[in-house]
């Protein structure tokens, strides 16, 4: 007999990196200093993502949804490095046989979806045969050149092989990306 578990509500927990503008004091003709408002650099990803179903020994593929980069610094240049990482997936109950390693999870950004503004944005990891396990934090996009001002959005897949010995149940866990 075949079983058959769900897995649901991967939460995409955020992570918000601001990086505080440092005021340029602008010389006007007129007396007195005019300062330029910091800006920011965040991030937004959706909030719960869920696998659906899937049995021991198989794996499951899905997009998880957008995430997107707002730049909104405007100085130059403007890199940055989004970065994702995971947890264990657990079902309620304890035991080996109730938890996914981290390591089973597998992650793929795409290419960038949309863009706005000047600059270089790399995937890391372009194509599905790029997939690399979330055991460890990985680079989920950068941008290496340009000014502030932009955004970028990318579609990330996440796989997950599920073990032949995991017992049925819904397992959790959390995909974090995060940005600097």
């Amino acid at each position: 007999m075949q079983m058959l578990w769900t897995l649901m509500g991967v939460a995409s927990a955020v992570m918000v990196t601001v990086l505080p503008g440092v005021a340029v004091p602008v010389e006007s003709h007129a007396s007195g200093r005019v300062e330029q408002p910091p800006g920011t650099l965040s991030i937004t990803v959706p909030a719960a993502v869920s696998l659906g179903g899937a049995s021991p020994g198989s794996s499951i593929s899905r997009q998880m949804g957008e995430v997107r980069v707002s730049d909104t610094r405007g100085r130059r240049p403007a890199v940055w490095t989004a970065t994702v990482s995971a947890s264990d997936f657990t079902t309620p109950g304890g035991g080996a046989a109730r938890q996914i390693s981290r390591s089973q999870l597998s992650y793929w950004s795409g290419p960038a979806t949309s863009t706005m503004g000047p600059g270089t944005r790399v995937p890391g990891q372009a194509t599905s045969a790029q997939a690399q396990s979330l055991s460890v934090p990985r680079t989920a996009f950068t941008k290496t050149s340009g000014n502030g001002n932009n955004t970028t959005a990318w579609q990330p897949t996440l796989i997950l092989a599920v073990p032949a010995t995991a017992v049925g149940g819904t397992y959790t866990g959390t995909v974090t990306h995060s940005v600097a």
